[in-house]
């Protein structure tokens, strides 16, 4: 129940004492009051990635844990962490590669908890083209967004098979990675989501095969994580670790009902592909958990190493501290019932 439309109920005990309704109604009275607001912004227009959190809302069970959480979908996707870092956001969902180059910026961010256990990328490419490997491309087009850390990804892939960048030909098409491939401008695009983009090409007759970027030497990473700022990790520690607490027991649920996530993302978003979204979370669910550990869970190895893979690809600097960037200390002790 909102604060707003009760404001006019008199909290005294001889008015409610009497019926059990009165008990209730005044519980959540107290709980409205105690309510601390956190805004979350997501890192694209709702879809099955964030269908936990969807599923929490809908549930009611961040009111239920005192909290009035706002999940938002910003104008600019791009500037999320510099949203979070500066307060304007309390979370919001970005990348391990982002908030590793977030920080070698200077911008004072820390993953709470990871979403997506495996990277989600890779290099799209026809199905009937029949490019099993990287070797496959050699002598001809790729298309890419002109994000230069994927062209870190794709100088890794290539050299797996023996080539060079000079092997292929790189374009920047921005986000238009489908239609570059179905026109024949590339033979391959880079950046493409493995549980997004092969689904829009399929339902427009497009049969497509991915070359996963963690197949071919990039080191496995957090696709997906759940940021805050330094100064929210110590200032709004409480509110964020029931806050995920509360996204653990929604992604628990959304796994075991996609149906059920499915609704709380039409209801929220009404203009979204749900055909799309009903194959996307068979998709994702699994990378929620990479079949074994806990949802949120993160650890120093895969920090390390994907650091340490950054940092040999000149990234980010040879000193930055990687430690730094992550936290597990917020995380709930045990997966929620």
């Amino acid at each position: 129940m909102k604060m707003n439309t009760i404001t006019t109920v008199r909290m005294h005990r001889r008015a409610f004492a009497m019926t059990a309704a009165g008990a209730a109604l005044l519980g959540g009275v107290r709980r409205a009051c105690a309510a601390e607001r956190l805004q979350v912004a997501l890192d694209w227009y709702p879809n099955s990635n964030h269908a936990g959190l969807f599923l929490a809302e809908a549930n009611g069970w961040y009111d239920e844990a005192g909290l009035d959480v706002v999940l938002t979908t910003p104008a600019d996707p791009t500037t999320v962490l510099q949203t979070v870092a500066a307060g304007r956001d309390d979370l919001g969902i970005s990348y391990q590669t982002d908030v590793l180059l977030a920080r070698a910026a200077g911008v004072p961010v820390v993953s709470v908890a990871a979403i997506s256990q495996v990277p989600l990328v890779g290099i799209m490419t026809l199905a009937e083209a029949g490019i099993a490997t990287p070797a496959d491309l050699k002598g001809k087009v790729v298309a890419y967004p002109g994000i230069p850390s994927q062209e870190a990804f794709l100088d890794t892939m290539l050299a797996h098979d023996g080539l060079t960048r000079d092997d292929i030909e790189l374009v920047n098409v921005g986000f238009d990675l489908l239609p570059a491939l179905v026109s024949g401008k590339a033979a391959g695009a880079l950046g493409a989501f493995w549980t997004h983009e092969p689904i829009v090409a399929e339902r427009e007759g497009y049969p497509t095969a991915m070359l996963k970027v963690e197949e071919f030497g990039v080191p496995p990473y957090y696709e997906l994580v759940l940021v805050a700022s330094e100064d929210a990790v110590s200032e709004k520690a409480d509110a964020i670790r029931t806050f995920l607490e509360v996204t653990r027991r929604g992604y628990e649920a959304a796994a075991a009902d996609p149906a059920a996530a499915l609704a709380a993302l039409q209801a929220a978003s009404p203009e979204m592909d749900a055909a799309v979204e009903a194959v996307g979370i068979t998709l994702v669910v699994p990378t929620w958990t990479d079949g074994e550990v806990t949802f949120g869970t993160q650890t120093a190895e895969r920090w390390d190493a994907y650091g340490t893979w950054m940092k040999e690809r000149e990234l980010i600097p040879e000193d930055l501290v990687i430690a730094d960037a992550w936290t597990d200390a917020l995380l709930p002790e045990e997966p929620a019932s």
